[in-house]
C-alpha cells in the first residue's frame, strides 16, 4: 500500500487510522474534460473494495447510454465487488438550453431528495453525484442545505460531486477538490465528441 506522508498532522485527537478512514467529500470541477471520468474511476476502486455504490446523474439525459453506466452495472451484477445502483434525473445535456427548465429543476430536486434519504439510511459507501454542481450553480438546490446534509451524514459514506462552476462554499467545505483545466481540446479544432472517448 502506498505510504504518503501528510504535510501537516493536525492536533485533532484522532489516531492516524481514524484520520485516514474519515469519509470524504470530493469535488471535481472546472472547464476541462475528465470530471465525471475521474469520479467513475473512484467508483471502480470502490467496487473493487466491495462497497455499495450509488450513481446519481443530474442534468445528463436519461435517454443517453453512457459507457460508464454499462460497465459499472455489469460489474455490480457480476457477483464480485460491490453493488452498483444507477439513478438518472436529467432530461438534457447541461450546456443545452431547454424550454422545459422547470421540469429539469423539479427532477434535480427529486434526485437530491433521494440522495438525502439514501444518506440518512446509509444505503451506499460511495455516492457519485454526477453533474450535481450545475443545479447548485443555477440555484435549483440550496448549497447551504447540501453542505449541512453532507456535514451531518452518518457512518462512513464518501461523496464525489462533479460539474463545472461548483459553488465556492462547496469548494471550501469539501475535503478534496480537483479543478480540471482545459489546455487543448479536439472541439477547438472543430471535432465533435467520439465513441469510446466521450461516451
Amino acid at each position: 500500500m502506498p505510504q504518503g506522508q501528510p504535510s501537516v498532522v493536525p492536533e485533532d485527537g484522532l489516531t492516524t487510522r481514524q484520520r485516514r478512514n474519515r469519509p470524504l467529500v470530493a469535488v471535481h470541477t472546472g472547464p476541462g474534460k475528465g470530471k465525471s471520468t475521474a469520479a467513475f474511476g473512484l467508483a471502480l476502486r470502490a467496487w473493487n473494495q466491495g462497497w455499495p455504490i450509488g450513481v446519481f446523474q443530474f442534468v445528463k439525459s436519461a435517454k443517453w447510454k453512457v459507457g460508464e453506466e454499462n460497465a459499472l452495472r455489469t460489474l455490480g451484477a457480476s457477483g464480485e465487488g460491490g453493488r452498483v445502483d444507477w439513478h438518472k434525473m436529467g432530461e438534457g445535456w447541461s450546456w443545452v438550453q431547454r424550454d422545459d427548465q422547470q421540469d429539469n429543476e423539479a427532477k434535480a430536486r427529486e434526485g437530491w431528495q433521494q440522495v438525502k434519504r439514501d444518506l440518512a439510511a446509509e444505503t451506499y459507501r460511495l455516492y457519485v453525484l454526477d453533474e450535481f454542481a450545475y443545479p447548485l450553480h443555477w440555484g435549483w438546490i440550496d448549497t447551504a442545505e447540501v453542505i449541512e446534509v453532507l456535514r451531518s451524514r452518518p457512518g462512513n459514506q464518501h461523496v464525489v460531486i462533479t460539474g463545472r462552476n461548483a459553488p465556492a462554499e462547496l469548494v471550501d467545505f469539501a475535503d478534496l477538490v480537483t479543478e480540471m483545466t482545459k489546455v487543448k481540446h479536439p472541439m477547438d479544432a472543430g471535432q465533435k465528441g467520439q465513441r469510446g472517448i466521450e461516451w
